[in-house]
């Protein structure tokens, strides 16, 4: 019998009781039960001198948890193909909410990021990340040529709207995240090489030039020479280095970092990987690439055997985006790159990051389902 005539609706078979990616998911429960611990760590000596519950911050951070966690299971069940219905209606739902955070949002340090609702605090640029790959996956897979394709434009005006969005709050790091995962999917699709250092040629020095502000140009110089200004802009790279020099190969030990008393600025956020560093030394720095490069290795190994280009680009964009952002942190941490103000997915305080890199990587554990899916379905095909 032939295998046309035999061939199985892979579409309608249920993936609910299917298996997907056993070590990404094992890898992702470490990062965040590492990363609730950290910020207990972190967080709770300046709670007690506040004289609030020390357990403050970890309680706003697990119920972010949770709300990734369902979201991670419903998407995992939820075939992801049928996510292209859904993308552009998305997408215009997270414009709404970075133009409410133009409006009325809550300024922070002097960037307006984020917007309450009730009792909830999000971070509209957070849920930008899976918008953005779900619109370039769902309009790369069917045609790389920018301009002989006008379905494209319907992709590229929402994202260049949230880009300049972001832009203005001013979020440039979030901005670079998105960018760098863009030009990842286009480059994989199969995009022009040439078009992109064409366009990157004149993009980045017309950004460096008109569109840093002071302090964000300011950041490369310090990175630089941090010890020129150790009390002012150098200042959180060197408590972060010292942290990191004090931990040594095995750490001072879990609750007895000092850098993150009064010295070590956003050390439940931007330099939870100092206190990780500080804490645990090598090993348990040692062990967070780890993690993040099992994410990475299983990331590419689902895009690489799913059988469509939607669900590679899709798995590619969504493993980049995740794995870029959480070696950028370390990176930063490290200072082997300017400081940029990005947290390390699960790991670093922010409900609405751990959030949507969970919900992230359950549209990952389906396209792992899927493609199990198609190998049974190709096995009991070949027996008929």
């Amino acid at each position: 019998m032939s295998y046309q005539n035999n061939e199985i609706n892979t579409e309608n078979i249920d993936t609910q009781n299917m298996q997907s990616d056993g070590p990404l998911l094992i890898a992702v429960i470490f990062l965040v039960v590492i990363g609730l611990m950290t910020i207990f760590s972190a967080t709770a000596p300046k709670c007690i001198e506040m004289n609030i519950n020390p357990a403050k911050f970890v309680i706003q951070q697990f119920l972010g948890v949770i709300a990734g966690f369902v979201g991670l299971k419903f998407l995992s069940n939820f075939h992801y193909k049928k996510l292209m219905t859904y993308t552009l209606p998305f997408a215009l739902f997270v414009i709404v909410m970075l133009i409410m955070v133009k409006v009325a949002g809550v300024t922070v340090n002097g960037a307006q990021r984020w917007i309450n609702i009730g009792p909830l605090n999000l971070q509209p640029s957070e849920f930008a990340k899976p918008a953005i790959v779900l619109l370039l996956a769902g309009v790369f897979y069917r045609n790389t040529q920018i301009f002989d394709n006008n379905k494209i434009v319907v992709a590229f005006i929402p994202i260049l709207i949230m880009l300049g969005l972001i832009f203005v709050q001013p979020n440039l790091s979030m901005l670079m995240l998105l960018l760098a995962t863009s030009v990842a999917i286009y480059i994989c699709a199969g995009g022009s090489v040439k078009l992109f250092l064409i366009s990157a040629s004149c993009f980045i020095p017309l950004l460096l030039l008109k569109g840093m502000r002071g302090y964000q140009s300011s950041r490369i110089t310090t990175w630089l020479h941090p010890e020129a200004d150790p009390l002012g802009a150098g200042y959180n790279v060197l408590q972060s280095l010292v942290a990191f020099a004090s931990g040594g190969i095995v750490g001072v030990g879990y609750g007895s970092s000092k850098q993150k008393l009064a010295w070590l600025p956003e050390s439940h956020t931007d330099f939870i990987y100092a206190v990780i560093g500080e804490e645990h030394g090598f090993i348990g720095c040692l062990m967070i690439i780890c993690l993040f490069w099992t994410i990475l290795q299983r990331g590419f190994l689902i895009a690489t055997k799913c059988q469509d280009m939607y669900g590679k680009l899709l798995a590619l964009g969504l493993t980049f985006s995740i794995c870029f952002q959480g070696f950028l942190n370390m990176w930063v941490a490290s200072s082997f790159t300017p400081a940029t103000g990005v947290p390390m997915p699960f790991v670093s305080y922010g409900g609405s990051s751990v959030m949507v890199s969970l919900w992230m990587v359950g549209i990952l554990l389906n396209i792992s389902k899927d493609n199990v899916k198609r190998i049974r379905n190709y096995s009991n095909v070949r027996n008929i």
